[in-house]
């Protein structure tokens, strides 16, 4: 997970379990067994809200661990606290919905798994040190794949982990992956981050060959939409999950920006992978990821994204455990 450019929304709550109540995201179960789930519930325009309805697959539900299956519910960890992010996770309109692109999906798959979707809020550490300890059975929050993490959690990958171009609407630049585009640019890039790494070795290629860049860096994202909007610079550089949450605020305003492009958060050699993190050898990495196989087949997968504006991240497939970021850069 890379620091991201966002707009914080505070996220009330606190590192112990929490159902979801009647809250305005919890899942509705039907008769027939389906559950329908609010995507993008109380999220106050950072999604298309959206009605997603998933049936309980029975096969799916019988490769659940005996204990997890008796339980009844699927405890999903939220690394959100103190503040969230998003549209990755945060607290709805309503002061109390945990909403976001990352719950939104945890319910889904609980839908399919035919259990109640019960979401556990903390912070980043205290999300492993709750799948560690068993209070929660998986975490969905933006967590990369790296090899040093598989040593300790099993893995059921569902969305690229991506870095992006953001530039004004009216611009005509786009990156095609060749950093050469970028010689002549101003370019902002958030201090201390993966992103940064990347683009500081694409200045030094291209110093190399007598070309170069300008990289300017801001105190905050309002600072960066600013010189954005003004022309100060050229393009921000960042992770894609807070640009097309950007792009969807600027939308209707007189300077809108889009997605000029986007680049894996691992390098050139790797796509970076985000996945549903859980302790090894639980057990329940294969009925996640055959859960993710089976939205993503039926086309429940594509509408969630949507709704977040991720489309862009999207995978073909869940895959169990995949190559993660090595160890020397993780």
């Amino acid at each position: 997970m890379s620091i991201a450019m966002v707009t914080a929304a505070t996220v009330m709550g606190t590192a112990a379990g929490c159902s979801e109540g009647d809250s305005a995201a919890a899942p509705a179960s039907n008769a027939d067994g389906t559950t329908a789930v609010t995507v993008g519930a109380v999220s106050n325009g950072a999604a298309t809200e959206t009605t997603i309805s998933v049936p309980q697959v029975a096969a799916i539900r019988a490769e659940l661990p005996k204990e997890v299956l008796d339980g009844g519910a699927l405890t999903i960890g939220i690394g959100a606290l103190p503040a969230g992010s998003a549209p990755l996770a945060f607290v709805g309109t309503d002061q109390k919905t945990l909403t976001g692109s990352e719950p939104d999906l945890g319910r889904l798959v609980a839908g399919v798994l035919g259990l109640r979707a019960e979401i556990t809020n903390a912070t980043w550490d205290n999300l492993f040190v709750g799948i560690d300890s068993g209070r929660s059975d998986v975490g969905f929050s933006n967590v990369t794949v790296t090899e040093a993490r598989k040593d300790k959690y099993d893995f059921a990958s569902y969305r690229k982990d991506n870095l992006a171009f953001e530039v004004l609407e009216s611009s005509s630049w786009n990156f095609d992956g060749n950093p050469d585009s970028l010689a002549g640019k101003t370019v902002s890039v958030s201090s201390g981050t993966n992103q940064e790494k990347i683009l500081l070795e694409w200045r030094q290629q291209l110093q190399a060959k007598g070309k170069t860049f300008t990289v300017k860096y801001f105190p905050d994202s309002s600072a960066v939409a600013l010189a954005l909007q003004s022309g100060k610079i050229d393009t921000y550089f960042g992770p894609n999950p807070s640009i097309a949450y950007h792009i969807r605020q600027t939308a209707s305003t007189p300077k809108p920006t889009r997605d000029a492009g986007t680049y894996s958060g691992a390098g050139q050699t790797l796509q970076g992978l985000i996945a549903a993190t859980t302790k090894k050898g639980s057990g329940l990495v294969k009925p996640l990821a055959d859960a993710l196989n089976y939205l993503i087949s039926n086309g429940q997968y594509s509408k969630w994204l949507a709704a977040w504006n991720l489309s862009n991240e999207s995978v073909t497939s869940s895959q169990i455990n995949p190559p993660g970021l090595p160890r020397t850069n993780s």
